[in-house]
């Protein structure tokens, strides 16, 4: 059996990532396809308006074969981290492609980019100089990168399928990365026409507005009990004020515990906050994805001992998905952990800890679903 793979979060699941889905399936019929999915919590430091286990029903019952988690510690950080953590286990299940959408959807120029990013010794000289200049590092790295091979490069998903191809070339993976042509932006804020951004979704579901035409059904029914990082924000603002050393924490720039203590006091919300912490070097995700990481108390001693994938975690899977598992999972070095036991990965065991944390505002009892959460429905 052969496998394709996609990243995701499906934050929610809209109809371009149906439309992704289905190109792929148009394209290869007989293929399995494995989406590794964040759990809940999102690379941009948010959290998903829906838990993990209801995005997990949608994407299987939309074309999915088979769900995987991404651990906490990749699926919060930057985009080679995010990548090297979701590449890798598609690499350990014996995926031969991984597919992603593209704004350019010109394979051959992506992977130009990422290898001059490798093998480039002026490449991070020219980053560091273009921030010397005052650009954010987003902007340095963008223009370094045209300097180098005149291919200009903005957009965000671009931006990752780059990483993407690092994360293989890094590791010498066998997998091989395609394109699929993206329709829209992934920032957009508008709601235009029916393939719609996330980021445009969760904005109008924010201000209760009518999203019914630019999600499938299966995601409409779901979307009640809705999260948003607002509702974390006096969890927030306790840790910050009774913590006396903020740099402990993952991404936290060292000697920044004073600028957010004196923040934190005089803003309302996560916006305001983030705001007022920007600086020409500290992008606004940068910062979310700090303040997400004191939140989860995911301090830089715990992100250093969780460097590698440890295990492979399926949340569900169809009857095509189970029996690709079956077939693979005497190739795969590391554990499948399908249940939870008294054993556990200590990776394993801090994204438990992060359910918890998710839960706090809302006391669905999601802990729950952690333990009893049935991995293969047959009706699917």
């Amino acid at each position: 059996m052969k496998s394709i793979g996609i990243v995701a979060e499906y934050n929610p699941f809209h109809n371009g990532h149906l439309y992704h889905i289905n190109k792929i399936k148009e394209k290869y019929p007989d293929y399995t396809i494995i989406v590794v999915m964040n759990g809940n919590f999102t690379e941009r430091g948010d959290v998903t308006i829906i838990d993990k286990w209801k995005r997990k029903d949608i994407a299987l019952e939309l074309g999915a074969d088979l769900v995987v988690e991404l651990p906490f510690p990749f699926s919060t950080q930057s985009a080679d981290y995010y990548a090297y953590g979701a590449i890798t286990i598609l690499e350990k299940l014996n995926c031969e492609k991984v597919i992603f959408g593209s704004e350019s959807n010109n394979i051959e120029d992506l992977k130009l980019i990422a290898k001059t990013q490798i093998d480039n010794e002026d490449f991070d000289k020219l980053v560091k100089i273009y921030c010397k200049f005052g650009n954010n590092y987003p902007t340095a790295l963008s223009l370094a990168l045209e300097e180098l091979t005149n291919k200009k490069i903005t957009t965000p998903n671009d931006l990752l399928g780059i990483s993407y191809i690092k994360a293989i070339l890094l590791n010498n993976y066998k997998i091989i990365p395609e394109t699929i042509q993206r329709t829209n932006d992934y920032h957009d804020k508008e709601l235009l026409n029916e393939i719609a951004s996330a980021t445009a979704i969760r904005n109008n579901l924010k201000e209760n507005n009518d999203i019914k035409d630019y999600v499938p059904e299966n995601t409409l029914k779901r979307l009640n009990n809705l999260h948003f990082i607002d509702d974390y924000y006096k969890l927030l603002k306790y840790k910050i004020l009774t913590e006396e050393n903020l740099d402990l924490y993952q991404t936290v720039p060292d000697g920044f515990t004073k600028n957010i203590k004196e923040a934190i006091l005089t803003c309302n919300n996560y916006d305001e906050l983030i705001t007022k912490l920007k600086r020409k070097h500290l992008t606004y995700n940068k910062i979310s994805r700090a303040l997400l990481h004191i939140l989860l108390n995911f301090t830089k001693n715990k992100a250093n001992t969780f460097k590698n994938i440890t295990y492979i975690r399926p949340l569900g899977m169809n009857k095509k998905g189970k029996e690709y598992l079956n077939i693979i999972k005497k190739e795969i070095d590391i554990p499948i952990i399908s249940k939870i036991t008294r054993e556990k990965d200590p990776m394993l065991e801090y994204e438990l800890e992060t359910t918890k944390i998710y839960d706090l505002p809302y006391n669905e009892n999601l802990i729950d679903l952690e333990y009893k959460n049935h991995l293969y429905k047959e009706d699917l």
